[in-house]
């Protein structure tokens, strides 16, 4: 049962999850854009790799600095590292300091994201888990549906930099929440264990090894989506960033509308491992037809794309919920853990791209049909997990 100062807290936490998910979601869509300015196509992924290569290294050292300073400490630090960076990129030139700040910016972004989850964990108990990850993911996804429009305005004109310093003006409000606020938390006492240890214990925990395989094949679909989807609709169909915005706001509507409900049927009445494996279906089947598209109707693009995070939206609550009911805040290895699977996918998603368009001359429409045969992969593992009611 949630207390009043829970409840309180957990609202605080939302506030946050919502304000410094748009100063995330604002550029996400324009990175890969961005970088285009500066590199070839085939070259963009290869920076995503890096970032992500730094993202996994920091997301190792987690619980020692958490250990040693603590989360609220921890968010602290590296929020104002975040400001830096991004002001960096809206103001800097030269393109050996964007593209370096670039790989920073994305790779602190996760670590910030895990921190949350700390703060989330430290304020709700098991038997809420689904309600609470619900609204939380609700509050985030809301702020990705709307931020593309933003998004595509202020890029009317190509002007790169005013994302970034929008980006910038989102996250001043999440430093002086988290000051104010938050700077109570009480830090728990952080296990000691060693990486390959706390891998081991998932491995030997099918439960837990199904759903991190399930949630990797998730951000390996982001991965692909986030950063060639709008290159092809940019380069291919000639979609404006204005139009392009509107079609990626829609895109993002079941993230606000689905999760919610489902993390509290999952709670409340149906298990986890058949909404998961019907998440896998729908976006497998949606996916693998955007390699089939040839219309340039902005309508028929956002029905597509809308479809394909029906699917993700039910995979990424699913597998929250269920991760969330299996461990607690003490289990910082393991959250670390399974944080690091995002940034993995961003490694092996682009690299895999990279390859393909390099050495095998793939033609970056029929990405998305190899990606969605990928995809039913995820049945071997949503099938094979057990319910946790």
């Amino acid at each position: 049962m949630l207390t009043s100062y829970k409840k309180h807290s957990l609202f605080l936490v939302y506030l946050l999850g919502f304000l410094f998910a748009f100063h995330t979601a604002l550029p996400t869509y324009i990175n890969s854009s961005f970088l285009d300015v500066y590199l070839s196509e085939n070259l963009v992924g290869s920076i995503y790799i890096i970032a992500n290569i730094l993202a996994i290294i920091c997301f190792l050292t987690m619980p020692f600095i958490l250990r040693r300073f603590g989360n609220y400490k921890t968010a602290l630090v590296l929020i104002i590292l975040n400001l830096a960076v991004l002001f960096g990129l809206a103001f800097l030139q030269n393109p050996l300091w964007l593209i370096a700040l670039f790989i920073i910016n994305a790779a602190v972004i996760p670590i910030i994201y895990f921190s949350m989850d700390v703060f989330l964990e430290g304020f709700s108990g098991n038997q809420e888990t689904g309600v609470v990850r619900g609204i939380y993911l609700t509050a985030v996804n809301l702020a990705w549906a709307f931020s593309p429009i933003m998004a595509g305005l202020i890029l009317a004109n190509g002007d790169y930099w005013k994302i970034y310093l929008a980006s910038f003006v989102f996250l001043v409000p999440v430093i002086l929440i988290l000051m104010t606020s938050l700077s109570h938390f009480k830090d728990s006492k952080y296990e000691a264990t060693h990486i390959w240890h706390t891998m081991k214990i998932v491995w030997k925990n099918k439960n837990l090894f199904n759903i991190f395989m399930a949630d990797f094949l998730l951000f390996f679909f982001y991965s692909w989506m986030t950063i060639y989807t709008p290159l092809y609709l940019h380069k291919n169909f000639g979609f404006s960033w204005t139009q392009i915005g509107i079609i990626f706001s829609i895109m993002l509507l079941p993230f606000v509308f689905v999760q919610f409900p489902v993390g509290r049927l999952a709670d409340k009445k149906w298990g986890e491992k058949e909404m998961l494996s019907s998440g896998f279906v729908l976006i497998a089947i949606s996916t693998g037809v955007i390699s089939f598209i040839d219309s340039h109707s902005l309508i028929l693009w956002a029905i597509i794309l809308f479809v394909t995070r029906i699917g993700a939206a039910i995979i990424e609550i699913m597998c929250d919920t269920y991760f969330f009911k299996k461990v607690d805040c003490l289990d910082t290895n393991i959250i670390s853990s399974y944080r690091m699977i995002g940034p993995t996918a961003y490694i092996l998603g682009p690299l895999l791209a990279t390859l393909m368009f390099t050495f095998l001359n793939f033609d970056l429409k029929y990405s998305f049909l190899i990606l969605g045969l990928i995809m039913f992969i995820g049945l071997r593992f949503s099938l094979s997990i057990q319910d946790t009611k």
